[in-house]
C-alpha cells in the first residue's frame, strides 16, 4: 500500500472513531477509542513508507499535514464538547492551527516544503527536529487516546478493574494535557513569527484593474526593422 493511501485511510478512521466515543454503549466507545489509536499510529507508518519507497514529495507532505489537522482539530473540539476538557484549549489550538497553516501556505505556492521553511536554527529545532516532533507525537498519542479511554470508561463500577483503569489515565492525561498543548504553541511560534515577518517586509502592490476602472490605453505597436536595402546593380555589365 501507497502512502498517500495510508494517509487517507486515516480519515475515515477518524470518523469512525468519534462516531463510535459519541455512543451510548461502553463498547461502542471502546472500539471508538481503539480506532482512533489506529489512525494516530498511522501518522508514523505513512511517513516511514513514504521514505523507504521514495514517495515523499511535496504533495504528500501536504497531506499529511492535513491529515494531523483534520485530527487535531476534530479531537480538540470533540473532547471540549464532550466536557473533557476546557474550551478555552480547543479555542487556542484552533487560532494557532489556521494562522500555522496559512502562513505555511505562502511557502508552498513557492514550492517549498511546509517544514522547510525555516531558516533559524531555534525554528529548525522547533518546528522539524526529531526531537519535537517525536515529542508532540507522544504527546499527542497519550493526550488524545487517555482522553478517549477515560471517557469509554464512565460509568464504570468503582473498585473494579476498568475504573482503576480510568482512574490511572486520569493522572496520565493530567500530566499529558499541558505537555502537549506547551509543545503544540511551541512548534507554531516559528511559522507564526516567520508568516508576519514575512508580511512586512513584502513590497506593497497594486490594485489590480476592475471593469469600474477606466479603459487602460493600449500600447503602441512595436515598429518593425526597416528590410536591408538591395545593392545597387553596376551599370557596366
Amino acid at each position: 500500500m501507497s502512502a498517500t493511501w495510508i494517509t487517507l485511510s486515516r480519515f475515515p478512521l477518524l470518523l469512525a472513531s468519534m462516531v463510535g466515543l459519541y455512543q451510548a454503549s461502553a463498547a461502542a466507545r471502546l472500539i471508538g477509542a481503539g480506532l482512533l489509536l489506529v489512525g494516530l499510529l498511522l501518522d508514523t507508518v505513512d511517513g516511514i513508507v513514504a521514505r523507504r519507497t521514495g514517495q515523499a514529495s511535496l504533495a504528500g507532505g501536504v497531506l499529511d499535514i492535513a491529515a494531523d489537522r483534520t485530527y487535531e482539530l476534530v479531537l480538540w473540539v470533540g473532547f471540549a464538547d464532550l466536557g473533557l476538557i476546557p474550551a478555552w484549549i480547543a479555542f487556542v489550538i484552533l487560532t494557532r492551527t489556521t494562522l500555522t497553516d496559512a502562513f505555511r501556505s505562502l511557502g508552498v505556492a513557492q514550492g517549498t516544503a511546509p517544514l522547510d521553511q525555516h531558516r533559524s536554527a531555534v525554528g529548525r529545532f522547533l518546528v522539524r527536529s526529531a526531537v519535537m516532533r517525536v515529542g508532540y507525537s507522544i504527546g499527542k498519542v497519550t493526550t488524545f487516546c487517555g482522553l478517549g479511554l477515560v471517557w469509554a470508561l464512565r460509568g464504570t463500577p468503582a473498585g473494579s478493574f476498568p475504573a482503576g483503569v480510568a482512574a490511572a489515565m486520569h493522572l496520565v492525561v493530567a500530566l499529558a494535557l499541558p505537555a502537549t498543548v506547551l509543545l503544540c504553541l511551541l512548534r507554531g511560534a516559528p511559522v507564526i513569527a516567520g508568516g508576519l515577518a514575512a508580511l512586512t517586509r513584502a513590497p506593497l502592490r497594486t490594485r489590480p484593474w476592475s471593469r469600474s476602472d477606466p479603459p487602460r490605453p493600449w500600447p503602441a505597436p512595436a515598429r518593425l526593422p526597416a528590410p536591408p536595402r538591395a545593392a545597387p546593380r553596376d551599370s557596366r555589365s
